[in-house]
């Protein structure tokens, strides 16, 4: 894994709490009265992982950057629509790839690609490439990453944020039909079905993003584990129970069991694309 490490200067400064109260704030701007998940969830100083994959694209989303959006789906931030429509207009082109028809209804692109990341080509190069909770259905890394490789500048950042393998989420995932997927996402999350896609867990440690980005020729700038609180966030008590254990975990030392990944990558001078 060293091959794609970059050295102690070379990493990325952690995300501040400006940076994650900034996009924590954009969809309540206005509201007078806070959910009692969003009140609960600063009362015990706790972010969601979202707000850190925000964050980060945030910081590298600068003005007249391209930005390519892998699996994009209807929304570029599904729970921060005001943020999408910031950093959409500061760019100078968003563009999005995805097979399914919801791309269809993603309003913030400025290009609309439906087909698959390992068939994409375009005239394009982008300074910023996201993968949003796309990593987990990637089949084959290799093709993905060749195509990513091939449009990304040198210099420019792959940000990936993504469940975790071995989280106890991913694990039921892989054991339980695909058929009972989506109604148990109903149930938690009230997901629709055209949200539900099947799931292969081929780059979802730290160690297999780092291999397949190595090998396509870039650099880990940054990486993180997120704990993820959400498995009941739609349950007051049961949430409250949630980020109690969360308390009790980080002050020993110790990670939530339920995580999420954040990395990113930089394209590396001189390197070929796989």
């Amino acid at each position: 894994m060293s091959s794609v490490l970059a050295t102690v200067d070379e990493r990325m400064p952690p995300l501040t709490e400006a940076e994650l109260a900034w996009v924590e704030e954009l969809p309540n701007r206005g509201v007078e009265h806070l959910g009692w998940g969003v009140t609960m969830r600063q009362r015990a100083g706790y972010h969601l992982p979202d707000a850190y994959y925000e964050a980060m694209v945030a910081r590298l989303c600068q003005s007249g950057v391209t930005w390519l959006d892998v699996g994009c789906g209807r929304d570029l931030f599904p729970h921060n629509r005001p943020l999408a429509e910031t950093l959409a207009a500061r760019c100078g082109r968003v563009v999005g790839v995805d097979p399914d028809d919801t791309i269809d209804e993603n309003e913030h692109l400025h290009e609309r690609i439906k087909q698959p990341i390992d068939q994409f080509e375009s005239e394009w190069m982008f300074d910023l490439v996201t993968m949003r909770m796309v990593a987990e259905h990637v089949a084959n890394p290799r093709a993905a990453l060749e195509r990513v490789a091939r449009h990304t500048r040198v210099g420019g950042k792959v940000v990936v944020y993504t469940v975790h393998r071995w989280s106890p989420a991913a694990v039921a995932a892989r054991w339980t039909p695909f058929g009972w997927h989506h109604s148990i996402k109903r149930v938690l999350w009230r997901t629709e079905e055209k949200d539900t896609f099947p799931v292969v867990y081929r780059m979802n440690t730290r160690r297999q993003l780092a291999a397949w980005f190595a090998e396509a020729g870039f650099v880990e700038r940054h990486f993180e584990h997120l704990d993820d609180c959400r498995t009941l966030a739609r349950f007051r008590g049961l949430h409250r129970c949630e980020l109690a254990l969360w308390r009790g975990l980080k002050g020993v030392g110790l990670h939530y069991p339920e995580t999420c990944l954040l990395g990113v990558y930089e394209r590396r001078e001189g390197a070929q694309a796989i």
